[in-house]
């Protein structure tokens, strides 16, 4: 692997280095499922590497380099097996687009993946509260004193989005993702099978719940249900300056994934992604560039085999 570090176990693999050049280290059709949140082009900084996609100088510069990622992702992924990746749409300004306004990066997003081959196969829109965005952000469009003086100005808050691509080609019966509505079908499912109960359980999706999934928007994630709420929170760790909801990354790995099924995320950040599917018995292969996330993301991940020997001792 083309990488400055790497941690391997049998549940995972972390890679510290650019995940383009990482990921052409992986095997062809070796991924079951891609989870990520990327960089919102320039919206956030989140290092000082001409490497990190967050520094680049333009939309279009940031997509050209971006595309180099999709493209290793079509030649990774298993037919018929999905990537989902977070994003929003962005809000421009004055002074670097010459005007006040929102910028389609879903729509942009989601063309690019179009572009490589991918099917534009789900998505699901995230609420968030738009008067803890206006506290946080001071957005214009959302201040009261706006839509009193020119309300032509004021907008909506902006939601969270996870879309969903689907890679093309058929999908292999071996590699379908299943589910199992009630307790007698999975019961039936393991005697007929010879399936291991403790390993597809974790499956099961009964009717009710599968209804709450798929609705179009999700109105009950919170927002404070992330990784570093639940880490160690030593002084000096690594805080994320906006890491995915972990409740978001369980239900796309329950949705669209096996256990024992391998899932990548390009950019892991503090480990969130490989998290889930560690706790939720999947494999993990996780790429970082920032070494002060990969050091916390090793330790947040690491955190579950101590929390399983915990439990084995009591």
């Amino acid at each position: 692997m083309n990488c400055e570090n790497q941690v391997t176990t049998n549940e995972y693999t972390l890679m510290h280095g650019d995940c383009v050049e990482a990921i052409a280290g992986l095997p062809d059709r070796s991924i079951d499922y891609s989870i990520f949140s990327p960089p919102f082009m320039s919206l956030y900084t989140y290092s000082n590497s001409p490497r990190d996609m967050g520094n680049c100088r333009s939309d279009g510069e940031f997509f050209e380099h971006f595309g180099h990622l999709i493209k290793e992702l079509r030649r990774v992924m298993k037919p018929g097996r999905n990537v989902s990746f977070h994003c929003m749409l962005l809000p421009t300004s004055k002074e670097r687009d010459g005007h006040i306004g929102l910028k389609d990066f879903r729509g942009d997003l989601i063309r690019a993946f179009q572009a490589e081959g991918f099917i534009y196969a789900s998505e699901v829109c995230i609420w968030k509260d738009p008067v803890t965005a206006m506290q946080r952000t001071k957005a214009l469009g959302l201040l009261h004193k706006t839509v009193r003086g020119n309300g032509s100005f004021s907008r909506q808050g902006i939601p969270d989005y996870l879309v969903t691509m689907r890679a093309p080609g058929d999908i292999a019966d071996d590699d379908k993702v299943r589910h199992y509505r009630d307790e007698a079908e999975l019961v039936s499912v393991c005697k007929e099978e010879g399936k291991d109960r403790a390993e597809i359980e974790c499956n099961m999706l009964p009717v009710d719940e599968w209804q709450k999934l798929a609705s179009p928007i999700w109105t009950d994630i919170n927002p404070n249900d992330t990784l570093q709420f639940r880490s160690a929170r030593e002084h000096d760790d690594e805080r994320h300056i906006c890491p995915l909801q972990l409740e978001v990354i369980r239900r796309g790995i329950k949705l669209w994934t096996n256990p024992g099924d391998v899932v990548l995320t390009p950019f892991l950040g503090i480990g969130s992604e490989a998290f889930c599917a560690v706790e939720m018995g999947r494999k993990a292969v996780g790429v970082e560039l920032k070494k002060s996330y990969f050091d916390q993301a090793v330790k947040n991940i690491a955190s579950l085999s101590m929390q399983a020997d915990l439990f084995a001792i009591a």
